[in-house]
């Protein structure tokens, strides 16, 4: 089973990760499964990575990541999607889960060049 968290800022995916107020989890097993949202029960974003993982998180949905924290996730073994255009969480989850999900290369270049 897949358990899919999307950061969600005014009902849609938050542009920048960590600025959420709260996540939509996903739990698909074959097909999409199980709803729920999880309130971000701390303020500080570095400490996201180790409780998404706490949580049972297996891949994270996310527009922008900052180095720090996409640093981070490394210990972790979660699959990333960074990049995906901002829409509402219904519509990604279905894109994921039809194989549609795609990342825009601008920002996975901004991310890579803000690394070296």
């Amino acid at each position: 089973m897949k358990r899919i968290a999307i950061p969600i800022e005014r009902g849609k995916l938050s542009e920048y990760f960590g600025n959420c107020n709260h996540f939509e989890i996903f739990e698909i097993d074959e097909r999409f499964t199980e709803k729920n949202r999880l309130e971000v029960p701390f303020k500080l974003k570095t400490e996201l990575p180790n409780w998404l993982a706490s949580e049972g998180v297996t891949d994270v949905i996310m527009y922008k990541i900052d180095k720090l924290i996409l640093k981070m996730f490394q210990t972790h073994k979660m699959n990333l999607f960074i990049g995906v255009r901002i829409d509402y969480p219904n519509n990604i989850i279905n894109d994921y889960i039809d194989g549609k999900l795609y990342s825009d290369d601008t920002i996975i270049s901004e991310i890579i060049d803000d690394n070296e």
